[in-house]
């Protein structure tokens, strides 16, 4: 047994000290961690971390050292290592894996002050940008979410913060789907994004642009994506039903980690459709709200908006598109709800149509940057 110390501590350098400690078998930092933690936690292990996720069900996710190093070494092999930028949270798996990678690039990471913002993002990238030693700057990488993606690209016509963002090397982005019309645009700007798909359980994204890290495997059981690999968590602290219901052996006893994900692997290449417990049964058809959202997105207006499903008279359920006033207000309410529904009606067929456009003014997130779904329901139910 190790010592398990929660901590709440946010300066980068301090952090990594204490990760580099866990891996030399001191104890085991506790992120996020909440009263009831226990004191100790089984040899090999790392890090805790609790994550809720947009689900509000509570989890203690265990990662050793060597699951945490497996996915920083993997990822180092498939797009290099240098200097990394702390724009999230430590206490998630995209924070802390920035350290994790520091750690085996020999550098140290920077983190923003203060509130994120295109002003610190490019602040904080100009002094990564400055030679610490004789041979120069070393390659840049820095890891958000498409919420922060879409910060900067919406402020990319300074000059400043659009040399920040063609500065990275690579960035990592992750969390949540990143829709197509941020993508592209990123792309005409020189700005090179990294689709991750991975989660806490994984020790973070192990799936880039589609493409499984050279040490993960994947496969499809009953529609459902599962991931095998070093890099899975022990499993979830304290509950030992949930961990053997999640992390699987097959007949060969390899072991694999049950995503919740709908999906398929087609030519190597892993397409995520959603979450299999996002979906509603609308005029006794299932529609996954997932799907929905990732077309709704492709609108202009809509990039950001979260598609969340509310009880219907008529039909049972029905979803809901929620966006943030701004560029949607160039068309009235109504002719952007057509739009979307359009769109839905052309790939998903005519029962997969949202009923509703709700705007707001900002959009509910958790601290880690995705849409805090229960939130966003819970408010579009009493509105309704």
């Amino acid at each position: 047994m190790v010592a398990l110390i929660p901590t709440d501590a946010e300066d980068p350098a301090q952090l990594r000290d204490a990760l580099e400690r866990a891996f030399d078998g001191g104890p085991a930092l506790g992120l996020g961690m909440v009263a009831g933690a226990p004191e100790g936690v089984a040899d090999g292990i790392a890090a805790v971390i609790a994550t809720s996720g947009s689900s509000g069900i509570p989890k203690r996710v265990a990662l050793s050292g060597e699951a945490l190093r497996a996915s920083a070494e993997a990822t180092a092999a498939r797009i290099g290592s240098g200097r990394w930028l702390l724009a999230l949270p430590a206490g998630y798996v995209a924070g802390l894996q920035v350290l994790v990678r520091s750690i085996l690039a020999g550098t140290q990471p920077t983190r923003i002050e203060g509130r994120f913002s295109p002003e610190s993002f490019a602040q904080a990238t100009f002094e990564m940008m400055r030679p610490s030693s004789p041979s120069g700057i070393p390659d840049l990488y820095t890891s958000l979410v498409p919420a922060q993606v879409a910060t900067l690209l919406d402020a990319a016509e300074d000059t400043a913060v659009r040399a920040a963002l063609t500065a990275y090397r690579a960035i990592l982005v992750g969390g949540q789907a990143l829709p197509e019309p941020l993508r592209e645009r990123a792309a005409d700007l020189g700005v090179r994004l990294v689709r991750t798909y991975g989660s806490t359980e994984t020790s973070g994204g192990c799936v880039y642009d589609g493409v499984p890290l050279d040490t993960v495997g994947v496969r499809v059981v009953d529609g459902e994506l599962r991931l095998a690999g070093p890099m899975l968590a022990e499993g979830y602290l304290g509950d030992g039903s949930l961990t053997a219901r999640t992390f699987v052996h097959d007949e060969h006893g390899i072991r694999w980690y049950r995503t919740g994900d709908l999906g398929l692997v087609e030519d190597g290449i892993v397409r995520v459709h959603g979450r299999a417990d996002n979906v509603i049964v609308s005029g006794g058809i299932n529609i996954s709200l997932d799907r929905v959202e990732r077309i709704v997105r492709r609108i202009a207006g809509l990039h950001e908006a979260v598609v969340v499903g509310v009880e219907d008279e008529r039909w049972g359920e029905a979803s809901v598109v929620v966006a943030v006033r701004g560029e949607v207000l160039r068309r009235s309410e109504s002719e952007q709800l057509a739009h979307a529904r359009d769109a839905v009606e052309d790939e998903l067929g005519r029962h997969a149509r949202p009923a509703r456009l709700i705007l707001v003014d900002e959009i509910d997130v958790l601290p880690s940057g995705k849409p805090d779904r229960e939130a966003i329901r819970r408010a579009v139910v009493e509105l309704h």
